[in-house]
């Protein structure tokens, strides 16, 4: 994003070196020249005081912009100050908008100049009053062009502003739209299936083989719990995912954290695995976003080291100190051939404990070790 460019003068401090330079600008030309005014014979001390009085009106312009040029048309009657009619016609060129009142201030500016050309002493040449009248009319015309462009680009401004806020709307809603799709689409097939396969893993329970073999009934209990697990995760993912209706979004189960660590292990140890967990010291008061991430990192080690590696000693281990928490997933060479069966995995597992662990500031590695597969994350302390 492009930097703003800041002014180097505040308006207060520009309209002072503006006033100070009319001013100084009105004194000298009276010293030097005299006066067309009504003050033609007055002495130049008091023309100059006159002239420096009106100039210093200028201050209050962008306050007073219609009695600041009123002021100063009186003032130039009196002390025949040009330069201070330029600048006050200027500003009310910048300040109105309405043509009545420019032309209004047009013509008591004519008039002012008439009043010079009428009863100055010595009257003024009427090429020097045209001269006068075209400046300050110039400086009007002036005025109002800088003022209608300005205007201009400020209405370009608001308009792409209004643009770029309806674009962002228009992919919001399309981002809305399209997570609506994939929860539907979800909700459709994948639910549907892991809801097949929990109502089969619970007849095989309740059926005549499992009557005659417990390791049967225990693979089918086995079986029901993951899909309820799986089921309850993914209602979770459809919640986030849906929009709200009515102000409400669909309730999520409870997120997963660091207390059911001992839980998630002992589940892998009940399907064959040898699974083990050491924990040094309480990750269970972390933030919960990081034990989101130490979970997440367990469950997707334990589910790769059974695929991959069946058999083989698993050991999750989680420490937290001082400079941050570190898990650490380690398993050792596979010890029976891979389940022919096993579903294939396309490695987006590792890639989404990488970001969901740069998200937390901390880095994540996961390779060969030994014989075996090493997975470890470091996460900086969080308050």
């Amino acid at each position: 994003m492009a930097h703003e460019r800041h002014p180097r003068w505040s308006p207060r401090t520009a309209d002072a070196f503006l006033v100070a330079a009319v001013v100084a600008v009105s004194v000298l030309n009276s010293w030097v020249k005299g006066s067309n005014g009504l003050l033609s014979h007055a002495p130049a001390a008091v023309i100059a005081a006159v002239s420096g009085a009106v100039g210093t009106l200028l201050w209050w312009r962008r306050r007073l912009p219609g009695p600041v040029a009123v002021a100063v048309m009186v003032g130039f009657v009196i002390a025949f100050t040009p330069t201070s009619l330029a600048v006050a016609m200027y500003t009310v060129g910048t300040a109105y908008r309405r043509v009545r009142t420019l032309v209004l201030y047009a013509l008591a500016a004519c008039a002012a100049a008439f009043l010079v050309l009428l009863t100055g002493h010595p009257p003024s040449s009427l090429r020097e009053t045209l001269y006068v009248l075209s400046l300050v009319l110039g400086m009007l015309v002036l005025g109002q062009t800088v003022a209608v462009r300005r205007d201009l680009a400020a209405e370009a401004r608001a308009k792409a502003e209004g643009l770029e806020r309806e674009q962002h709307l228009l992919v919001e809603r399309a981002q809305v739209d399209e997570r609506a799709r994939i929860a539907r689409e979800m909700h459709d097939i994948v639910a549907h299936r892991i809801s097949n396969i929990v109502l089969s893993a619970g007849a095989l329970k309740v059926g005549p083989a499992a009557s005659s073999s417990p390791e049967v009934a225990r693979a089918a209990e086995e079986v029901r719990d993951e899909g309820h697990h799986a089921l309850e995760e993914l209602r979770d993912i459809l919640g986030i995912l849906t929009p709200e209706r009515d102000g409400r979004r669909a309730p999520r189960a409870p997120a997963p954290d660091a207390s059911q660590l001992g839980r998630l292990v002992e589940r892998a140890a009940s399907r064959g695995q040898d699974a083990r967990l050491e924990v040094n010291g309480h990750p269970e008061t972390l933030p919960a976003p990081v034990q989101r991430a130490i979970y997440r990192i367990a469950q997707e080690s334990l589910t790769n080291a059974a695929k991959h590696a069946p058999g083989a000693t698993v050991t999750v281990t989680v420490g937290c100190r001082l400079d941050g928490v570190r898990i650490t997933v380690v398993n050792g060479p596979p010890t029976r051939a891979a389940t022919p069966d096993a579903p294939p995995g396309g490695g987006n597992g590792l890639i989404g404990l990488e970001e969901r662990t740069a998200l937390l500031g901390g880095t994540f590695t996961a390779g060969p070790h030994g014989n075996g597969f090493k997975v470890e994350a470091r996460i900086p302390p969080h308050p």
